[in-house]
């Protein structure tokens, strides 16, 4: 090593700073008096939509959408809502690349920041959620949570299995400060909350 990278090493070691202790994660969390109404204005500004309907409603609500008339293959793991790509079916996620419409389950969503918990455990192949064009997702109105450290207690981090949570249509505003939807992912995102 250099005589120079040396002393450069030497001085930063003989700065570093004080040791602090770490903050305690016990404290009082975020709370909102009406957690459904919050989480669905956190979504729609974030470029989702929002609606609540019933389970037995739930496939007429879906069908009523522009974007469920208007796809031509549509990817659904949601019980008692058609799609015309069986999932369980494909082989090669390759495959995918077409499907203009993903429906799916969420565990549950977060009144803080309108985000939905989903894992692949009904997800043969989890790049669905990524590569359809339009994705609507389907959570219990009654499984919102007030903020990320209840959300964080509901997963398991001692099962091995993918999760994420997403929050609106995928969007960008990296290259001049240009908002584009749909740049690495979903260009729209629906969120059905089943009462």
């Amino acid at each position: 090593m250099s005589d120079s990278r040396s002393q450069i090493f030497h001085a930063l070691r003989h700065r570093l700073p004080q040791t602090a202790p770490l903050p305690s994660l016990d404290g009082e969390w975020i709370q909102f008096p009406d957690p459904i109404g919050k989480f669905c204005d956190l979504v729609v500004s974030v470029g989702g939509q929002t609606e609540v309907c019933t389970q037995t409603a739930l496939q007429e609500t879906i069908g009523r959408l522009d974007v469920y008339d208007q796809s031509r293959r549509i990817v659904s793991t949601v019980n008692g809502v058609e799609g015309n790509v069986d999932l369980q079916q494909v082989g090669d996620p390759h495959e995918l690349e077409d499907v203009h419409l993903a429906i799916a389950t969420g565990q549950f969503g977060v009144a803080e920041n309108g985000a939905i918990w989903i894992d692949d455990r009904a997800l043969r192949h989890r790049v669905v959620l990524f590569i359809a064009q339009h994705l609507i997702l389907v959570i219990p109105a009654s499984e919102i949570v007030h903020n990320m450290h209840e959300a964080y207690r509901r997963i398991s981090f001692t099962e091995n299995h993918f999760g994420v949570f997403i929050s609106g249509p995928s969007k960008t505003a990296d290259i001049e400060q240009s908002l584009v939807i749909g740049a690495h992912g979903a260009r729209s995102l629906h969120v059905l909350l089943v009462d």
